[in-house]
């Protein structure tokens, strides 16, 4: 096998060997003996050190073209010390090309040689766009419930599912000892699917009727049976999170409901042109960092839109991108823009494939450019890697985006007359092009007072102000660091 020399930027505290982990495997493709140990970041407020670039269990894992093995690409990321993992029940054969890689690893519990300290070292996240927490589950408008598997009626089922073709035979059986480090609803498309999730939470519990997956998948995070779904107390995940890619209110509605400290994780699609659309990067990414979730980042290249396919979902092997950048885009500013995001943690990358010649490997050229600190851009390369990703397609490849709207103002204005004052609240605005500063409380047009905007982690803690009693109208406007305003008038 060839070794090739690899040139890179500001790779800071690494050193010329891999994890201790790993150093033994066997090597799936690519030659990785001189590449560094990769950097890492806290993953939220998780007792974890995740590596900035994650192995995505789509493209090459999920659509495989007929001359790839998908499994040495996964066996490669180990080799290269990457320790965050996602797939999902959606993914068709992903979770089961999981299973070939974790078998040549020793990851299967109850098999010789299991390898526990490996396993330990690595996030394995899976994923269900079921909504409800058991079967039966009533239909409702607006509110997606599906899977890859044939009898899978609820979250419950999905979870296992995830259990049985990672760690089992893929015909219901798993291993005692396998779980997932986390299970994320998967990409949450409006508030009428949050209201299902928090059935069984904000509504009384009834074994009996139905529920929202949230509190059923809770059952399997701590061994306990308050749904009736989990009489065998199993403890089958460790983390539960969503992931949304096209609207922030209802994914900072998701959060905010949360008082129980359900969630823990996000998977966000974050990427050059997020500015463009209703951009979650001044928005729900500091809501989730401020809740101290783990928090990673998705569709840094629009799911090859930015390359060579239109912008529209992926569904067959050439949809799957199997070059490194191209002259006009090349990757590693992609990568590095979604990773220097604030609040964002780790990046799953899919691999169409990987090649002997680093200069040629997708995966060994996403690792150099995933190695950036968290401040390692500054304002103005990000705004120009944001006008070379805009001239891509008239900027038009977010297409799982909601449309931009802009700064708004501060929302649900409300007041309550007591003791001779006026208590102003309200919920928080939603950002624009630049994150929101501060609310000013204006009395017939005049400042009478200011509030320091914070990410709302609460929907119940809404903003507050006390205001001494007037008959002047009054407004609350929304304020962002470039001084853009946006006013709420109290009706």
């Amino acid at each position: 096998m060839k070794t090739y020399k690899i040139s890179r930027r500001s790779f800071l505290k690494t050193t010329a060997a891999t994890t201790a982990a790993v150093s033994m495997l066997p090597l799936g493709g690519c030659n990785v003996e001189k590449t560094p140990e990769p950097m890492k970041r806290k993953f939220g407020k998780h007792d974890f050190m995740v590596t900035t670039l994650g192995l995505g269990g789509q493209a090459s894992i999920q659509w495989t073209p007929e001359d790839v093995d998908p499994v040495p690409i996964i066996l490669k990321a180990f080799k290269l010390g990457i320790n965050y993992y996602d797939t999902s029940n959606l993914y068709g054969p992903s979770q089961r090309n999981f299973n070939k890689a974790f078998q040549q690893l020793n990851l299967i519990p109850g098999k010789e040689g299991y390898n526990a300290e490996l396993r330990k070292s690595i996030w394995l996240t899976s994923k269900t766009c079921q909504r409800w927490g058991k079967p039966g589950w009533e239909a409702r408008e607006n509110v997606s419930n599906w899977s890859n598997g044939e009898n899978v009626k609820c979250a419950v089922d999905d979870l296992k599912r995830s259990m049985t073709q990672i760690f089992g035979d893929g015909e219901g059986n798993y291993p005692e000892g396998a779980y997932l480090d986390m299970i994320l609803i998967h990409t949450l498309h409006n508030t009428a699917e949050v209201d299902v999730l928090y059935e069984g939470l904000e509504t009384p519990l009834d074994p009996n009727g139905n529920f929202g997956a949230l509190v059923a998948l809770r059952d399997f995070r701590d061994g306990t049976n308050l749904t009736g779904m989990n009489p065998k107390n199993e403890k089958l995940i460790r983390h539960i999170g969503f992931s949304g890619h096209n609207n922030p209110p209802a994914m900072i509605d998701m959060i905010q409901r949360d008082e129980w400290g359900i969630l823990e994780g996000m998977l966000v699609a974050i990427n050059a042109n997020d500015r463009l659309m209703f951009n979650m990067q001044h928005n729900v990414i500091p809501v989730a960092e401020a809740k101290g979730f783990g928090i990673i980042g998705m569709k840094t290249f629009a799911d090859a839109a930015m390359y060579h396919k239109e912008p529209t979902w992926s569904n067959k092997p050439e949809h799957v991108y199997r070059k490194v950048g191209e002259p006009g885009l090349p990757s590693r500013p992609l990568i590095e823009y979604s990773l220097t995001t604030p609040g964002v943690h780790t990046l799953i990358i899919g691999i169409g494939q990987i090649d002997d010649d680093p200069m040629k490997c997708q995966l060994t050229q996403n690792f150099y450019a995933a190695q950036i600190a968290p401040n390692g851009l500054t304002a103005e390369e990000r705004l120009k890697t944001e006008q070379m990703a805009a001239a891509i397609k008239e900027g038009k490849t977010n297409y799982f985006q909601m449309a931009r709207e802009g700064q708004t103002a501060p929302r649900d204005l409300q007041k309550e007359e007591k003791d001779g004052q006026i208590l102003l609240s309200w919920q928080t605005a939603y950002a624009g092009d630049y994150p929101l500063a501060k609310y000013e409380i204006m009395v017939d047009g005049v400042k009478t007072g200011e509030v320091v905007h914070q990410p709302q982690i609460l929907k119940k803690q809404p903003f507050s102000f006390a205001l001494a009693e007037t008959k002047g109208k009054i407004a609350v406007v929304s304020v962002d660091s470039m001084g853009n305003r946006a006013e709420a008038l109290l009706g």
